[in-house]
């Protein structure tokens, strides 16, 4: 008897990011790419470093039907976000260069809420961005408390100790696969904001992050 063989898929590697920005690996491959510098070893594997650059940003999945290594040696780490909420959540911001138009928007976003008489520079919306999102002290993700009825649409929240998108009166319920069912919550109640706050005051200025399909199925405000 001939033995068979079964083809066994790679194991997947660490570079899926979650709205808390912790970096694991799961099949889950997302809707958007993104890096934060060279993250991984020559082995593929991730240190303890999270981040070589204050420069954080969020991508396009294919551009210009090029493809490329996910870990070049010593270049950078590609990483991957269920969509635009989750990497705002874990303190992303839109691609200057594969995602103009949406950086552009970001930008306007960014004046209009903060009363500016013109756009940052990218440098500057890393800096501020960067004393947001990570704590000095542990080096771990920023977070705040807020109250829900005071969010927008987007913005990404712990409540229950899940993390959660807001969308009109719900919040939904996030995980690699997409989002589940919404889950009504009271008007003031107190859940932990993930999303940066520069990023939650221009989407409330007007810029609509790009969500996952299985969150369109809910009616917004």
């Amino acid at each position: 008897m001939v033995p068979s063989v079964i083809a066994m898929r790679p194991s997947p590697l660490q570079n899926r990011v979650t709205p808390t920005g912790e970096i694991v690996a799961d099949p889950g491959r997302g809707t958007m790419m993104g890096n934060r510098g060279c993250l991984h070893a020559p082995d593929r594997t991730l240190g303890k470093a999270r981040w070589r650059s204050k420069l954080w940003i969020a991508c396009v999945l294919e551009w210009k039907n090029v493809r490329r290594d996910p870990m070049p040696p010593g270049r950078w780490t590609a990483l991957f976000f269920l969509d635009e909420a989750t990497a705002f959540a874990a303190g992303h911001r839109p691609c200057a260069y594969c995602r103009r138009a949406d950086y552009v928007r970001f930008g306007d976003a960014w004046i209009a809420a903060h009363a500016l008489a013109e756009r940052p520079r990218a440098g500057e919306l890393d800096a501020q961005l960067h004393r947001e999102r990570v704590d000095p002290r542990t080096r771990r993700q920023a977070t705040r408390p807020a109250s829900f009825g005071a969010l927008p649409d987007g913005a990404m929240v712990r409540h229950a100790g899940r993390p959660a998108l807001v969308l009109g009166p719900h919040l939904l319920p996030w995980s690699f696969a997409g989002y589940g069912p919404p889950i009504a919550v009271p008007r003031g109640a107190e859940v932990e904001l993930l999303t940066p706050p520069s990023t939650v005051a221009a989407i409330a200025a007007g810029y609509r992050p790009k969500l996952h399909p299985t969150a369109c199925e809910t009616p917004r405000r």
